[in-house]
């Protein structure tokens, strides 16, 4: 009797135990991907399922979105100046059927195809491009991303370049350009004033000598500045039609 009810027991501890087993919880976040004999059968889950041993199996899959780094990248630019590049990548699981069957670690297939997207795109631009307008290659590499990702269940929701690190020799360079480039800045705006300064004078010119009288009125407010200034000495050209003026005799020619 007694090896019976060891059985007996030991049965129902079994089945006991393979009931229990049956029983899965899923958080909100998580969704089961449920094969029977091998085949894919449906995607269950959040909350409790259920999943009959030895004939079904189940793979957990994490909906939250994966912030992944993607590791520093040497890139060559469109004109040949090398440098170093670090970006980091938003995704998540939108499809769990197609992020386990269709590719072997879903994970690691993002990861290296970020890197191979992101010095194919980023080689096709210029050095400049990759300093000043971030944002556009932010959206450019996510756009390619996504394309190759949806066949894996994959959403890329966001990319963003991080640093883009170059050789000393390149920062000089660079330095340099911004000081001639600040130079010629400077130059021009200088030329622009002296052009715009003679523009005034003519045209100030034009209105004086429709006025002969507003000239000598010009030249005493001239005497004026110059006496305000301490000086005992002043010297200036008399014009001849002021002496005309005065003495009341026209000029000999």
């Amino acid at each position: 009797m007694i090896p019976g009810i060891y059985f007996i027991t030991t049965v129902l501890l079994f089945i006991i135990l393979l009931v229990a087993s049956m029983f899965r919880v899923l958080r909100e976040y998580e969704r089961g991907v449920i094969f029977m004999l091998g085949r894919f059968y449906r995607v269950k889950g959040p909350g409790l399922i259920i999943v009959f041993p030895v004939i079904q199996q189940m793979v957990r899959v994490d909906l939250r979105t994966v912030v992944m780094d993607v590791p520093t990248q040497d890139v060559i630019s469109r004109d040949n100046v090398s440098v170093k590049v670090n970006a980091v990548i938003y995704f998540r699981v939108v499809d769990p059927e197609k992020a386990i069957i269709q590719v072997e670690n879903f994970f690691e297939a993002t990861s290296q195809l970020s890197q191979t997207t992101l010095r194919s795109v980023l080689g096709q631009h210029e050095l400049d491009t990759m300093l000043s307008s971030r944002d556009k290659l932010n959206a450019d590499i996510q756009e390619v991303l996504d394309l190759q990702t949806d066949a894996w269940g994959i959403k890329v929701a966001n990319v963003e370049i991080k640093h883009v690190d170059l050789d000393e020799s390149m920062i000089r360079a660079i330095a340099k350009q911004a000081e001639a480039e600040r130079v010629r800045r400077a130059k021009v705006i200088h030329a622009a004033g002296e052009f715009e300064a003679a523009e005034q004078l003519l045209s100030a010119a034009q209105k004086l000598a429709q006025q002969p009288q507003a000239i000598q009125l010009r030249y005493l407010q001239t005497l004026t500045e110059i006496a305000g200034e301490k000086s005992s000495t002043i010297v200036f050209p008399l014009p001849m039609d002021i002496m005309q003026n005065i003495t009341g005799k026209p000029n000999v020619e």
